[in-house]
C-alpha cells in the first residue's frame, strides 16, 4: 500500500515512510469506532486519501514557515499527509465535527506530527491568518471563499501567491465561472496515473 506512495514521492525520508506506513492500522482502529472513512474504502486508504492529498504536494513545495489551514479536514485529510510532507510547515486542521477531529488530533498524536494541530471549529469562527487553505471536496468554491478570504494573509513566502488549493471531482466549470480569470484547474490524472485519479481535480485560487 505504500508503495503508491513511494512511485511518486522517492525521495521522502526514512521517518516519513514510517509516519505514511503507521497510518493503514491507526485509521483502521479509529474507523471501527468512528466512521471517518467508508468502511468499504479502507482498504483503498493510501490511494484514495493520502495519495489524493498529495496531489497538492506536486502542485507546490511549501517552503519552511509557511501556515496551512486546513478547512474541513474529517479525519485529516489532507491535512495529515501534507503535515508529514512538508514538516516544516504549520498546519491547522478545523472541522466542525469533534469526533472527527479526535480521530484527527489522535492520529498526528500517534506518529508524533509536531507540526500539525488539530481543533474542533467551525470556518466561520476561525479567525487565524493563514499563507494557504486547503480542502477536500467540503462545499461548492463560491462558498468555501465566502468563508475563508478573511483567513489569507495579504503576503507570502512561497513561489505561487497566498490562496486555496481544493481538491474536487467532476465537472467544475459552474463552481469556477465566478473565478475564470484567475482559477487554475490541474487534472490529478497529470500527476497520478492511477485510473481512481481520472475527472479528480486540483483547483487552485488565488487570493
Amino acid at each position: 500500500m505504500m508503495n503508491s506512495i513511494l512511485k511518486y514521492f522517492p525521495n521522502i525520508t526514512a521517518e516519513q515512510q514510517d509516519r505514511f506506513a503507521a497510518l493503514y492500522e491507526l485509521y483502521k482502529d479509529w474507523n471501527s469506532k468512528i466512521n471517518v472513512i467508508s468502511r468499504k474504502d479502507i482498504d483503498n486508504l493510501y490511494e484514495h486519501h493520502v495519495l489524493h492529498s498529495l496531489a497538492i504536494a506536486k502542485a507546490i513545495r511549501f517552503r519552511p514557515g509557511t501556515k496551512v489551514l486546513d478547512f474541513g479536514t474529517g479525519g485529516g485529510f489532507p491535512g495529515i499527509p501534507l503535515a508529514i510532507m512538508f514538516p516544516e510547515t504549520e498546519f491547522k486542521l478545523i472541522d466542525g465535527t469533534g469526533k472527527k477531529i479526535l480521530v484527527a488530533s489522535e492520529v498526528s498524536k500517534a506518529i508524533g506530527l509536531e507540526n500539525c494541530k488539530a481543533e474542533h471549529l467551525r470556518g466561520e469562527n476561525e479567525k487565524g491568518k493563514y499563507d494557504f487553505i486547503v480542502s477536500r471536496a467540503v462545499m461548492p468554491l463560491p462558498d468555501l471563499i465566502k468563508i475563508v478570504r478573511k483567513n489569507v494573509a495579504a503576503k507570502g513566502i512561497n513561489s505561487m501567491a497566498n490562496g486555496i488549493f481544493c481538491l474536487k471531482g467532476g465537472d467544475l466549470t459552474h463552481e469556477t465561472q465566478p473565478f475564470k480569470n484567475i482559477v487554475e484547474t490541474t487534472e490529478i490524472s497529470t500527476w497520478f496515473e492511477e485510473e481512481w485519479f481520472k475527472e479528480k481535480h486540483l483547483i487552485y485560487v488565488p487570493l
